[in-house]
């Protein structure tokens, strides 16, 4: 009993030394000009004293969301930096806070079942820790461990870290503000368990499947889900379920249960990018040279009369390939230096011959993305292909590239939040040939090219 009330006592101890943090100013705004003058530069290296005032005083509100037992020497460290005015220094703090509470998601989900999920069987917890950031916050919003505003969120803070942290050079100083608005978004989406997103537990998921033969109640239930899901985990469910089908040592009622639930939804919810992730994964198959499991994942594309698209899977499986690697180089810090060989190769490939239909929502959203940028500017090396790709698009991406903006997209988010983004759309859809474009989005196009009063 008494070691619960010291425990408490502690933790009470604790909550009061973080709502309550020490006055730092007086004493370290005469130490920063004197450091400052001793080595004959400028005080405004710095934040101001106002500046580094406002955001230590901030902190306990900030900081009121964290349990005790939760702190670490990272939430110390950032206070540090930030009453000593190193704001650059304090957003590298914050943002390693955030990886570290998006893997410690992912590890209390459990790697056997991520590994399961993502039909990767050398996922453990090394890979994890060798996770680039963008690569895991896309794993947590497919898993469900992040609802999609924390997946723009967290994005964004990605982009800030990388461009004007510590951690790389930075193209600019950030303000007490904005410091304030990033440190926020970390607590309040990777580190606090209080975002509960909207989704399908795919783990429950696969024990139903695996748990016996569904009823038509179960059917609909399991169908109604997935409709209610965000399409970024409908691409990880139906590429789990095809794993099932696929997995010669499931259970025949998991490997019917599977493709039923895939039978029921391919009219309403099998977009262009499901099916690009079903023939990735089929061709993964091959590539392995797993022919029982590539002979079932065939049947299984039979079943649902999808047996047209593996004709081109080889191809598909080029551009796809393509696309990804120039869309995780993009999302990267240094972005602007390495974009031009990525940019290069996919234009080389797209070049060649016509992009087949399953992969053209993957090539067009990956190309606008990136030629569009992001707050920050675009990679003026890797534009000048990303240009010649648009305007040699068809028809039929013409108007993948004109429904852009109003789908769930990082290109929509971003320009939403920048006017610069915006205005780079409004210039790649002026290059578009007028003839090429269909008269059904002759509207949207007109609404593009107008200008802005």
């Amino acid at each position: 009993m008494a070691c619960i009330s010291n425990q408490v006592t502690k933790q009470q101890a604790l909550e009061g030394s973080i709502r309550h943090l020490p006055t730092t100013n007086d004493t370290t705004a005469p130490f920063l000009d004197v450091l400052t003058n001793s080595f004959g530069v400028s005080r405004s290296v710095l934040p101001s004293n106002e500046q580094i005032s406002f955001l230590w005083n901030s902190l306990p509100r900030l900081l009121s969301s964290i349990s005790p037992e939760t702190v670490t020497d990272m939430h110390v460290k950032m206070c540090i930096a930030i009453s000593a005015g190193l704001f650059d220094g304090a957003v590298n703090y914050a943002w390693n806070l955030a990886v570290t509470g998006l893997r410690e998601r992912v590890l209390q989900y459990g790697v056997g079942v991520v590994s399961k999920v993502t039909n990767d069987q050398e996922f453990d917890e090394s890979k994890l820790l060798q996770m680039r950031d963008s690569d895991l916050i896309q794993l947590c919003l497919n898993l469900n461990l992040l609802s999609e505003d924390a997946y723009f969120r967290l994005n964004q803070c990605r982009d800030v870290r990388n461009h004007f942290s510590a951690a790389h050079p930075p193209i600019g100083p950030l303000t007490e503000y904005e410091v304030q608005n990033f440190i926020n978004n970390v607590l309040t989406y990777a580190w606090s368990s209080d975002d509960n997103p909207k989704g399908i537990d795919i783990q429950e998921l696969i024990r139903a499947i695996k748990n016996g033969r569904f009823s038509e109640e179960q059917m609909r239930h399991w169908q109604d889900r997935i409709e209610g899901t965000h399409a970024a985990q409908r691409v990880m469910i139906f590429r789990t379920l095809h794993g099932i089908h696929c997995d010669p040592s499931q259970q025949e009622h998991a490997r019917v249960n599977a493709l039923e639930i895939c039978k029921i939804s391919i009219e309403t919810h099998f977009s262009q990018g499901i099916k690009s992730a079903l023939i990735n994964q089929h061709s993964e198959y091959a590539g392995k040279g797993d022919t029982e499991r590539q002979t079932k994942s065939r049947l299984f594309f039979e079943q649902l009369g999808l047996l047209d698209v593996l004709d081109k899977s080889e191809r598909h499986v080029i551009v796809s390939n393509a696309c990804k690697n120039l869309m995780r180089v993009h999302q990267e810090w240094h972005n602007f230096h390495n974009e031009l060989p990525f940019a290069e190769r996919l234009f080389e490939v797209v070049s060649q011959q016509q992009v087949p239909d399953t992969a053209k929502p993957e090539f067009v959203e990956t190309v606008i993305t990136c030629s569009v940028g992001n707050a920050f500017g675009t990679s003026f090396a890797a534009d000048t292909y990303y240009s010649r790709m648009v305007k040699g698009f068809s028809a039929k991406e013409i108007e993948l590239m004109l429904k852009l903006p109003s789908h769930w997209n990082m290109l929509a988010e971003r320009m939403q939040q920048y006017a610069r983004c915006n205005d780079k759309f409004r210039k790649l859809v002026s290059s578009l040939d007028i003839a090429s474009i269909p008269a059904s989005l002759k509207a949207s196009y007109d609404s593009w090219i107008t200008p802005r009063e």
